[in-house]
């Protein structure tokens, strides 16, 4: 079996912004990165019609677009993209280890260094007529998406803190917002709430739920339903956004990477390290409060050069060893 072990100087997991950011980082630093893109390649991009806010495209372009061209450059550099999926791990806990992983139940590979670029899902209500219109009007995101329905009626169903603050954001862009909270109240904070009730265009009910999204290509409208008194009733909205929480894709690093309450990697001070030498975080897989597509980048930067210098002290130790 030990003739079937791969060993690689830096492997990537996970093919969004951050894993393609560190990438071009990690190759051009020669780390010969080797990048395992999991069942999503492209990351939530990929379900994201324009993206109008990241840096360098004045006319906009559209998400899988610009992850085929992140992959392009991140390969120019010489990192080996893989379709595959990690399935299991076993991070060393010491300076200079071995880090073990399986790929797809079956690949062993030892790493020097990992970049974990995972991600994290957003959560959806599971309507068949809400998946068939995502990136038709149904966002995730509404820093991301609102730009698209300035002046136009809106719906946002949550009532966290996330919730408030992305319903009082679209407010500012939206003619109207209506704010679905599943229960007789809100979770979020006292004084996010305040912010709510304060906004003169949002419209906040209760106990209310999405029945249906409506329309055929794009949502046209909305059918709400009063889980108390099972009202129904229809609205008329060009843009429905969900925010109803993330899911950080951490499962199969449980027991092995220090983890926040919600599955979150916590990474230490302004680094991308964690408690395993030699293994990094980076993008929204440690990062539940800024969630885009910049910002995983610049993660994904930063866990590079974190992975470049963590090797060269290693090296630097080996050779005071040996002249010693």
């Amino acid at each position: 079996m030990a003739d079937k072990v791969e060993k690689i100087k830096c492997l990537i997991i996970g093919s969004g912004p951050a894993g393609y950011t560190a990438a071009i980082y990690a190759s051009r630093a020669d780390l010969k990165p080797v990048m395992y893109t999991g069942m999503e390649p492209g990351g939530q991009l990929t379900t994201t019609t324009e993206v109008d806010n990241f840096p360098g495209y004045p006319e906009g372009v559209d998400g899988p677009t610009m992850m085929v061209q992140l992959q392009q450059q991140a390969e120019r550099f010489g990192t080996e993209v893989r379709i595959g999926m990690v399935t299991a791990v076993d991070f060393s806990d010491k300076v200079g280890g071995i880090h073990k992983v399986t790929v797809d139940n079956s690949k062993e590979i030892e790493a020097e260094t990992v970049i974990i670029s995972t991600g994290a899902t957003a959560k959806y209500l599971g309507l068949p007529s809400e998946q068939r219109l995502r990136g038709g009007g149904v966002s995730a995101c509404a820093v991301c998406d609102g730009f698209f329905y300035k002046g136009q009626e809106v719906a946002i169903v949550g009532g966290g803190d996330t919730a408030a603050e992305e319903a009082t954001y679209l407010a500012n862009i939206c003619s109207k917002v209506t704010m679905l909270v599943r229960k007789d109240h809100m979770k979020a904070s006292k004084a996010m709430q305040h912010r709510v009730t304060n906004t003169e265009n949002i419209d906040l009910r209760y106990n209310s739920e999405v029945d249906e999204v409506l329309g055929d290509q794009v949502v046209e409208g909305l059918r709400i339903v009063n889980n108390e008194t099972g009202e129904k009733e229809e609205i008329n909205i060009t843009g429905l956004f969900i925010a109803i929480g993330h899911k950080p894709n951490t499962e199969i690093f449980a027991n092995q990477l220090d983890m926040d309450p919600t599955g979150y990697i916590i990474t230490k001070g302004k680094s991308t390290k964690t408690n395993k030498p030699g293994v990094f975080a980076s993008g929204d897989v440690q990062d539940k409060e800024y969630r885009q597509a910049v910002t995983a980048a610049g993660t994904g930067c930063m866990a590079a050069l974190d992975a470049e210098r963590y090797l060269q002290t290693i090296e630097t130790e080996e050779a005071e060893t040996v002249s010693a």
